[in-house]
């Protein structure tokens, strides 16, 4: 496992202890600190993270409240109950659309999915669904019964590996809400789907592998990210937006360090530095 934080400023410290080396890491925190982890080992069979989340377009109520419950996404253009696959990081809930309205948005949902192409996304919608008019008039929302097994919407993306995704769900709450007259009013959403990549990364191996170093990602518009080399060498840091970098490698003994400056990073694809071959004294 190889572990990757996102911090301020940090420093690391290194020591010999009972002739085996042992990494003292002292974070000095000036702003939040996250952790989060990957296993470049296990990455062979090739994986993208994708965020889906919900933007809204202005309508003329007060509340447009949307039950969803869960968010699927199918990776055939048919509609075979078994090719659809719950993302696992569900915040399901009632939403009013137009709380996210004007650039705002929220996050549904997120997932490790293997790479490749993605057809559709789907929204499985709860019952509560409901409308608040301007006149503080709070009606039901009835969903037609051609939605029963939810959404469907085509998305037709195409995952990297170790690429961040984020797929915006835009909905126009004038389009989807229905007056059927006598008061009631049909739910039918009318979604565009936004598919953009986020956050590259960086890899490569070290060598020699036993040198094991601690590694910093820095740049000037954004906080160091930082990793280690695994056992065979290799090293991953994703999650990293399009800019330019300075790599830094640092080893127990500091004649082994080393910097590689001027690393472009684009936020649709994994920078392989190759073999960084570091000093041997």
């Amino acid at each position: 496992m190889i572990e990757f934080f996102s911090f301020a400023t940090i420093s690391f410290y290194f020591n010999t202890i009972n002739m085996r080396k042992r990494y003292f890491i002292t974070f000095l925190m000036s702003g939040l600190v996250w952790f989060s982890s990957c296993d470049s080992d296990n990455d062979t069979n090739g994986s993208a993270t994708m965020q889906v989340r919900l933007t809204d377009s202005p309508g003329d109520y007060e509340e447009v409240n949307v039950d969803i419950q869960s968010v699927q996404i199918h990776k055939e253009d048919s509609d075979d109950e078994s090719g659809w696959q719950t993302l696992d990081e569900i915040h399901p809930g009632i939403y009013n659309l137009l709380d996210f309205a004007n650039g705002r948005d929220t996050l549904l949902a997120s997932a490790n999915l293997p790479t490749g192409a993605i057809s559709q996304i789907r929204l499985i919608l709860g019952e509560n669904n409901t409308l608040k008019l301007k006149d503080g008039t709070l009606v039901e929302l009835k969903t037609p019964s051609g939605q029963s097994s939810g959404v469907k919407l085509q998305l037709n993306a195409n995952l990297k590996e170790d690429v961040t995704y984020v797929v915006l769900l835009d909905f126009d709450a004038a389009k989807s809400v229905v007056a059927r007259g006598n008061g009631q009013y049909n739910l039918k959403p009318v979604v565009r789907t936004i598919t953009q990549a986020i956050a590259g990364g960086i890899k490569g191996k070290v060598s020699p592998a036993e040198y094991k170093p601690g590694i910093y990602v820095i740049s000037a518009a954004s906080d160091t990210t930082g990793g280690f080399a695994n056992d065979n060498g290799d090293f991953l840091i994703k999650g990293l937006e399009a800019g330019t970098y300075t790599v830094k490698f640092y080893a127990a003994d500091s004649v082994h360090n080393k910097t590689v400056e001027n690393v472009t990073v684009s936020q649709d694809e994994i920078k392989d530095l190759g073999t960084v071959e570091l000093p041997l004294q």
